[in-house]
């Protein structure tokens, strides 16, 4: 139901000020494929992200490395460039994120997990730690290097182009 849908203003902002800084910046998604569209058109999110990777378009759904590809392939980049995964799913967009080596941010929703699950998936970067270095983000992001910047550490996986999730 895509008229349920809705976001919050800051989002277009966060796009792009990411866009403008040359991250590459694609939403991949599972569900069908006229209810996922509906939400991206409905939003505004169609216009301001370079690539989307529906599964109800593209036949496999995340966890799948292949619609990770899809995404970056549409982005003009490779996968093994590096970049970040967004997702609330630990197995579908944490986990998927891991295996295509993305760094990942488990936007828990308040919820805590079970502690093997999200040991597993190495989830350490949550959105309460990303909200809480935000300045130092945007520092880091208008440098592109955290060494710039004298943000807080987060733990950052060794290996991770940017992806969200609906």
């Amino acid at each position: 139901m895509p008229y349920l849908v809705h976001r919050w203003p800051e989002v277009m902002d966060g796009l792009s000020r990411l866009r403008a800084s040359g991250w590459k910046v694609a939403i991949v998604t599972n569900g069908t494929a006229d209810n996922q569209l509906g939400k991206i058109q409905r939003t505004g999110l169609a216009e301001a992200v370079d690539a989307y990777a529906l599964s109800g378009v593209d036949g496999m759904r995340k966890p799948d490395i292949g619609l990770f590809e899809v995404a970056a392939k549409r982005c003009g980049m490779a996968l093994e460039g590096g970049g970040w995964m967004v997702g609330d799913n630990l197995v579908a967009d944490i986990g998927g994120g891991r295996a295509v080596g993305l760094r990942t941010i488990w936007i828990d929703q308040g919820a805590r997990g079970n502690i093997q699950t999200v040991s597993y998936f190495e989830c350490t970067h949550r959105r309460a730690q990303v909200l809480e270095n935000q300045a130092c983000l945007r520092g880091a992001i208008r440098f592109r290097r955290a060494a710039r910047s004298n943000c807080r550490p987060i733990h950052a996986p060794s290996k991770g182009s940017a992806a969200t999730t609906l």
